[in-house]
């Protein structure tokens, strides 16, 4: 029970909005779609979150993790240039997911800085790598803190829920109350999302989500910006 209690612990420290990694500078499209009258309240704000866990890039990632951390895994017990390797072709892959250059531009400025905080806690990949995209450095974290597969999954996709909201109290008149109402509005579509995707092969599910692509590949040509482009 003990064992069971440190590991939710470590947990939370992974998805607290106090992690040093910078998510809260960016609105991954959610700016655009604000500015131009897409999301607008809190309805049509849930509907984008659950438009994205349901059908958006992130399912992939999501996907992903379990097998990251299985070949990280191989790569820190070997240490040899063949399971590096392994690792690097995950990076390459979805890193060339996205679409927009500026969530490709985040994706490894957050893997980066969490890996260096890994670093700074003595959780090191080998060689002190940490040129990898945000899932990769996820999915470290997940096995240096020993966090069950399901458990790092589900925190995956609340603390991007989380961050979504964060950036929704900045942009919309949403109060904190409203928010946490729908962060809890979404913890069904979260769990069930986590147990689906933790069975599904990552590199056969497809996505549809061409208006959040849209929305990110047009965040810079705002006249002005809340969040990094």
């Amino acid at each position: 029970m003990l064992l069971i209690t440190f590991m939710k612990l470590e947990l939370l420290q992974l998805i607290s909005p106090s992690l040093p990694v910078g998510a809260f500078s960016y609105s991954e499209g959610l700016e655009w779609l604000a500015q131009n009258k897409k999301v607008y309240d809190e309805t049509t704000l849930f509907n984008w979150i659950e438009s994205e866990l349901s059908r958006g890039q992130i399912t992939i990632e999501a996907s992903s993790i379990s097998h990251i951390m299985r070949d990280l895994v191989n790569w820190s017990d070997h240490k040899d240039v063949q399971h590096k390797l392994i690792i690097d072709e995950w990076n390459s892959w979805l890193g060339s997911l996205r679409d927009s250059p500026d969530i490709r531009s985040q994706q490894i400025q957050m893997g980066q800085s969490l890996l260096q905080l890994l670093i700074d806690l003595d959780h090191p990949l080998p060689g002190n790598e940490k040129k990898f995209v945000w899932p990769i450095a996820w999915a470290w974290a997940g096995v240096c803190w020993d966090i069950p597969h399901l458990d790092l999954v589900e925190g995956f996709l609340y603390s991007w829920v989380a961050n979504q909201l964060s950036a929704a109290l900045r942009l919309l008149s949403l109060g904190p109350t409203k928010a946490q109402q729908l962060q809890k509005k979404s913890l069904r579509l979260i769990k069930s999302q986590a147990s689906y995707l933790l069975q599904q092969n990552p590199k056969e599910i497809w996505v549809s989500d061409v208006g959040a692509i849209m929305a990110q590949q047009s965040h810079g040509e705002l006249y002005s910006r809340l969040f990094r482009s």
